[in-house]
């Protein structure tokens, strides 16, 4: 309560002065002008990785998709490979590929997109940085 009474009359006993008025309106179009000129970058960076981002899930869906339907289209009682050697953790490899091969992709894909939606937190981080550092200056 008392930190908020000694702020507020930090604040009121502030009295700006502003010597030369025109000075002061060519600073503060300069900083408009660099404001708006980063926004309208920023919002282009943004609109190409959100594109970007779109057309790498649109890939990562259709060739995951054609893979899980390759794999899982094959014949399951003709074996994949063999290896002509009998061991019985080959022997449960030949046996369960498909299934193995099916989960690894769906992990790939899972990877994929949350290494895309990391990005994208990135890059809504570097832009609130890029904001409060132009206010702040």
């Amino acid at each position: 309560m008392t930190k908020d009474k000694a702020l507020e009359e930090l604040f009121l006993s502030q009295t700006p002065q502003f010597d030369d008025n025109a000075e002061f309106m060519a600073k503060l179009t300069k900083r408009l002008d660099a404001v708006e000129y980063i926004r309208q970058h920023q919002e282009a960076t943004i609109r190409r990785y959100k594109m970007a981002t779109v057309a790498a899930f649109v890939v990562g869906l259709i060739s995951g998709a054609i893979m899980i339907a390759f794999v899982l289209s094959m014949p399951t009682d003709v074996p994949l490979f063999n290896f002509e050697v009998h061991s019985d953790i080959l022997m449960w490899l030949a046996a369960n590929f498909r299934f193995i091969t099916t989960a690894v992709l769906g992990l790939m894909m899972s990877f994929a997109l949350a290494s895309i939606i990391s990005n994208v937190q990135d890059i809504m981080l570097m832009r609130e940085k890029q904001i409060n550092h132009i206010f702040c200056n």
